[in-house]
């Protein structure tokens, strides 16, 4: 008898502790963090005491999310594997088995110029995380700093056209932040109700973060928002290929340039890239246009669906979650991880042709039901020679040496 009254007892301390979801939370991890997944994970911890509680506070806060779960350094892949695993195939469909690959040789893409008449800009980014370093939602400000002053040195030693300069957030005044804000070349701090406030990775701000730009501005690094970093290509207009060109520069520049002072990106054989939110992992890359399609999107639930099967994402003139203004369209790869860099921009470019196809015929009042696929198009392959070799250096953080402000 008293065996069964502690048996009810533990029970009860476990529901307890088990977050009560309710029909509003649409997230993956609401769906498939089980009771029995929830008890044999809460109680592990990585190196620096990151928890699953703390990985998936911001999706019980925010029951709208899509995945729900963030991880708050390298580790936490690994330790909490159960969840993060399921979560992984269910946004990606990438097996728990399945490798990633990288390719960034922009002469790999072809035909990428698309019409400047359709498109307003182009954009490509991915982030990237510094290994040993604890990912921004358990970071300390130590840690912090010291991620910020490694990237700041590095960008320092860039030359060419690609030269710029950096701001520390902490030193702007408030009117050249905003300028840069409303010119859409800087994050701004997340609102009280934003998933990365929920994650914890807006702590202290704005100390410890920054951005890098070159004059043009067509080459910009983030620091310290959701990853370590983001590297940004952008212009306007529809020259993909551009782009893409110097984004591939930019990107081996800056990790050569953290390389040198005794530095490394997380990165392993299954997750490619590791990165805060399990959404970007792989190439992290979300290669994306501005651009108009009023016609198209008239029948919006179409119009998605369209997107859907060419293996793209649509957003609102805003970005996620904004609605669109006089049909203008932020539309980007939806895939991450398990093909390569080149593969997901042919991947954007090759679909939004088509998008650009279906436009033209409406607008002459033609029929487009022979060219929307009946199903997900094939994933494109493109044969590359090029590795990333997975380090074997220790992942688990390392003591910060930064204690400066």
């Amino acid at each position: 008898m008293a065996k069964k009254t502690i048996d009810v007892q533990n029970t009860g301390m476990f529901l307890a502790e088990y977050p009560q979801f309710t029909p509003k939370h649409r997230s993956l991890m609401a769906k498939l963090l089980t009771r029995d997944i929830y008890n044999h994970l809460k109680d592990r911890k990585t190196s620096i005491g990151y928890t699953l509680d703390k990985a998936i506070q911001t999706g019980v806060d925010n029951p709208h999310v899509g995945v729900g779960i963030v991880a708050g350094d390298e580790e936490s892949y690994f330790i909490f594997k159960e969840i993060f695993d399921p979560i992984i195939e269910g946004w990606h469909g990438f097996k728990p088995d399945a490798a990633h690959k990288t390719d960034l040789d922009s002469s790999h893409i072809k035909d990428a110029r698309l019409p400047d008449e359709f498109i307003i800009s182009t954009r490509i980014r991915a982030g990237r995380n510094i290994r040993a370093m604890p990912l921004p939602p358990a970071t300390s400000r130590g840690h912090r700093r010291e991620i910020m002053n490694v990237i700041q040195s590095a960008l320092y030693d860039i030359t060419g056209d690609l030269k710029g300069q950096f701001h520390k957030l902490s030193e702007m005044t408030s009117e050249e932040e905003q300028k840069l804000i409303n010119d859409h070349y800087l994050f701004q701090k997340p609102g009280s109700a934003t998933i990365l406030a929920a994650a914890g990775a807006a702590r202290d701000w704005p100390n410890g973060r920054g951005i890098f730009h070159n004059d043009e501005k067509t080459f910009l690094v983030w620091i310290n928002e959701e990853d370590h970093i983001r590297v940004i290509s952008m212009q306007r207009g529809g020259d993909v290929g551009a782009v893409f060109q110097r984004y591939c520069r930019a990107m081996k520049l800056v990790e050569k340039n953290i390389r040198s002072k005794g530095k490394e990106f997380m990165y392993d054989d299954r997750h490619g890239f590791i990165c805060t939110c399990p959404s970007n992992l792989g190439t992290s890359l979300r290669a994306s246009v501005m651009i108009k399609l009023p016609k198209l999107s008239e029948n919006r639930g179409r119009f998605e669906l369209i997107c859907k099967q060419l293996h793209l994402q649509p957003r609102g003139s805003s970005g996620e979650h904004s609605d669109s203004i006089m049909g203008i369209w932020d539309v980007s790869n939806k895939q991450r991880i398990g093909h390569s860099e080149t593969e997901l921009v042919q991947t954007m470019v090759n679909g939004v042709k088509l998008l650009i196809a279906m436009e033209l015929k409406l607008v002459t009042g033609g029929s487009i039901d022979d060219l929307i696929p009946k199903e997900p198009i094939p994933s494109i392959y493109i044969q590359t020679a090029e590795t990333y070799k997975a380090s074997e250096e220790p992942i688990t953080v390392q003591p910060t040496t930064e204690y400066g402000i």
